[in-house]
């Protein structure tokens, strides 16, 4: 897998990539998507939460904010990383971490209009919050935008009062969904 292209074209459109990569602190980890569904989104899941978990520690040291683990999912597409995105993201908010979500070939354009190039492989980046320009990442979910403001991490166990199987955790979130 060479990403090379595209993290130097999607410099341009992110200030925090460049410095990251410079610095050392821009990670993959690539998980091949196995099975049926709900094990690809339990894998994707575990996968992104081992990745947090990781980048949790990193965000209070010397360029802390520059951290970022963008785990990869050969084999599928964007509707194996709905859920697990839409679950990590209301877990992790409030302690300051960020989810992104890109699939593969799918087009953008940044808050500038320009266009971002399509990512050659489905992906969930995993960073420190950047609390005074996230917030527009998180306009459908005023709740989580308003958490992540303030979010601090004073080490608290995220899955406190979550259940432990991914199709547990899956329903567990429904009351998570907008309107709910």
């Amino acid at each position: 897998m060479n990403v090379t292209e595209y993290v130097a074209a999607v410099a341009a459109h992110c200030p925090w990539l460049a410095p990251s990569l410079e610095r050392g602190l821009t990670g993959w980890t690539v998980y091949k998507a196995v099975g049926g569904a709900e094990d690809v989104e339990a894998g994707v899941f575990h996968a992104c939460a081992q990745a947090a978990e990781w980048v949790r520690p990193l965000a209070n040291r010397p360029h802390g904010a520059l951290v970022c683990e963008n785990v990869v999912v050969l084999g599928a597409g964007q509707e194996a990383l709905e859920w697990p995105h839409w679950v990590l993201k209301h877990l992790y908010g409030p302690v300051g971490l960020m989810f992104g979500k890109f699939s593969a070939g799918a087009e953008r354009t940044d808050r500038c209009g320009r266009r971002v190039p399509a990512p050659p492989v489905s992906f969930l980046p995993v960073r420190v919050a950047v609390r005074s320009r996230d917030a527009r990442f998180l306009w459908r979910t005023p709740n989580l935008s308003a958490a992540m403001a303030v979010a601090v991490d004073d080490g608290r166990d995220v899955f406190d009062g979550v259940p432990c199987a991914w199709k547990e955790i899956k329903q567990w979130a429904h009351h998570l969904l907008p309107g709910q």
